[in-house]
């Protein structure tokens, strides 16, 4: 129950700091999906918290976001 409980919090952090950023960049969904070469409704998944994204697409979406990979997955303090 605790691990579900920690990666559910891990997964909508990321999702807020996708969408924080892309908004940032003043990028729209399909922007940012043609840039890290994944589907739109892929990206709102993400950004609802909704989807797991594997480590090419964390890759992708931080060189797209033009961030480091690092500030996607560390934890909020």
């Amino acid at each position: 129950m605790q691990y579900h409980s920690a990666y559910k919090k891990t997964i909508n952090q990321l999702a807020k700091k996708v969408k924080y950023r892309r908004v940032e960049l003043e990028m729209s969904q399909q922007e940012l999906a043609y840039q890290a070469q994944i589907d739109r409704t892929y990206v709102s998944q993400l950004e609802r918290g909704l989807a797991n994204p594997s480590l090419s697409v964390l890759i992708a979406l931080a060189i797209s976001l033009k961030i480091p990979l690092k500030s996607l997955i560390e934890k909020d303090r």
